[in-house]
């Protein structure tokens, strides 16, 4: 068995399809077939079912991708941990980040990183969170800016910032004309805008609204909680918005915010990493430097 078996496993189990897997691997589709046929001719099994149309893993595939990309991984953080001790600067570092949330943290974070840190090449993965959980579970990013609660039981993770959560309705709305923090029992008849499943912030919406006693009445969902603002401030129902990203005032399109009574709801941002990872040098210090540059 050799390491590049095990790429080529990988590769066409991500794939799905053999064509595609050679092309991003840069070899001949041929060479690829007869590569996994001498590995299956080794082991004795076989890896994958081949259809018309598809390649599918077997019950022995799916073990054996889930080991190679182990030990993948594991020669990846050897590599990490000798250049470490080698007190090499030079290195990758894949960061995951909610595409929204990164776009008002990180371009506080990043040049403080690079200037300290510049012959560290810093690589931003943006996808849903419950993506970047399972990206971070398989040790594909780093680490990942993510919102709690987290539900994917191999990461850990670091407190970064605790950040009110406030009301946002539309700009005639009764509630808007009032100076005081709403309860949100009173949101009880409301029609609700929220993200859609496997948005991380949806969960806080629907727990803050239990917690009230009742299930919101949901009239829209989106990917996008810009969207979502939107169409508060179009008049078509309430949401609540993290306060690091509710609107500027002149902007036409803004709801109004509305503190909410105490007990203050927070959402907590943290830096999530794999259990048992080795983290890099490079990987502490971006997690020092946020810190830093965020937790006043």
């Amino acid at each position: 068995m050799e390491f590049r078996q095990l790429q080529y496993v990988i590769q066409i189990a991500k794939e799905k399809n053999f064509s595609r897997a050679a092309e991003k691997l840069h070899i001949a589709q041929p060479s690829l077939s007869q590569q996994l046929s001498k590995l299956e001719k080794e082991i004795g099994v076989l890896l994958f079912r081949r259809t018309t149309n598809s390649v599918e893993l077997t019950h022995a595939g799916a073990v054996f991708v889930d080991k190679a990309q182990n030990i993948l991984d594991n020669i990846e953080q050897l590599k990490q941990e000798l250049d470490d001790l080698a007190h090499m600067r030079k290195g990758k570092l894949v960061v995951g980040s909610l595409s929204i949330t990164g776009s008002h943290v990180l371009p506080t974070v990043l040049p403080i990183f690079n200037k300290r840190y510049p012959e560290i090449e810093v690589v931003l993965v943006e996808d849903t969170p419950s993506k970047l959980e399972q990206l971070t579970a398989s040790g594909q990013t780093d680490l990942s800016l993510l919102a709690l609660p987290l539900f994917e039981p191999s990461l850990e993770w670091v407190p970064i910032i605790e950040e009110e959560i406030v009301l946002a309705v539309p700009p005639d709305h009764p509630l808007a004309k009032l100076n005081e923090p709403i309860h949100i029992e009173r949101l009880i008849a409301e029609p609700f805008i929220v993200l859609k499943k496997g948005q991380g912030f949806r969960q806080n919406v629907l727990e803050l609204c239990e917690r009230a006693g009742f299930e919101p009445r949901i009239v829209f969902e989106s990917t996008n909680i810009e969207t979502i603002q939107s169409l508060v401030a179009a008049g078509m129902g309430i949401t609540f918005v993290p306060k690091m990203l509710i609107r500027d005032k002149g902007d036409e399109r803004t709801p109004v915010y509305l503190p909410i009574s105490a007990p203050t709801p927070i959402r907590t941002l943290v830096i999530a990493s794999r259990k048992g990872r080795y983290l890099s040098r490079a990987a502490e210090a971006f997690i020092e430097t946020m810190k830093a540059a965020l937790i006043k």
